[in-house]
């Protein structure tokens, strides 16, 4: 008869096997590895999950929200070939939703685009800092199992590119955006930069430690400064 999850200690396992396929990759990982970052041994494991390919099931269904669907029964079984992708897939469309960007790109003009800027760009780095380790593990892991690119990068990432582009050239062809040289190119600056500070930085060694707070603050201050009209100069006399 399978039994409830004890909250706490599946929390630790999935915390622990998340570092473990980040560091190692899919292929690489082996139970053990995750038993001893744990602290138990690896027959404990098994009374939480049936294998590895169960493991990661749970990881990629907890990645992006913090917490699984459904509660599952322990052990977890291990995934029908093909559902893994399918939920991340389903994480995925959930999570990178960003009603504010969609609210935007749906209007005509921004009432105050300053404002709406930091709103459509805040909701991105909060998701970008939200999903940083469940991104890390899909980037790490796609490299073996190449079943996940096309739902981590070709699906959500171009669709939120172009999501992004859209929102740009709107404000850009209302006048309430500077023109650039290239609109989807700098939706992709927008995005790689958010991606850095939200999320590389924190595993980058050469790195000096940067408070969360002013990371955002000064990222999303430098973007708008750079996305706004510039003020004209008058002439010197």
């Amino acid at each position: 008869m399978a039994r409830k999850r004890p909250e706490g200690r599946l929390d630790q396992l999935l915390d622990c096997a998340t570092r473990v396929f980040i560091e190692k990759g899919y292929r690489r990982t082996q139970m053990a590895d995750v038993a001893r970052e744990m602290g138990v041994s690896a027959g404990t494991l098994y009374g939480y999950v049936e294998s590895k390919e169960a493991l990661f099931h749970l990881l990629v269904d907890r990645a992006f929200t913090g917490e699984a669907a459904v509660a599952p029964e322990l052990p977890v079984r291990t995934p029908r070939a093909g559902a893994t992708v399918g939920r991340l897939r389903e994480r995925l469309a959930s999570e990178a939703a960003l009603p504010r960007l969609a609210a935007a790109a749906a209007r005509p003009r921004a009432r105050d685009v300053r404002r709406e800027c930091e709103d459509v760009l805040g909701e991105l780095y909060d998701l970008v800092a939200r999903t940083q380790a469940g991104s890390a593990l899909i980037e790490r892991s796609a490299l073996d199992l190449p079943d996940l690119v096309p739902a981590f990068y070709l699906e959500m990432r171009r669709d939120l590119l172009a999501r992004l582009t859209r929102w740009l050239e709107r404000r850009i062809q209302s006048g309430q955006l500077r023109r650039v040289p290239d609109t989807a190119l700098a939706a992709r600056l927008v995005v790689e930069t958010i991606t850095w500070f939200a999320r590389h930085r924190l595993r980058d060694r050469d790195t000096p430690p940067i408070d969360d707070a002013l990371a955002r603050t000064a990222t999303l201050d430098f973007l708008i400064a750079g996305l706004l009209p510039q003020p004209r100069q008058r002439p010197r006399p």
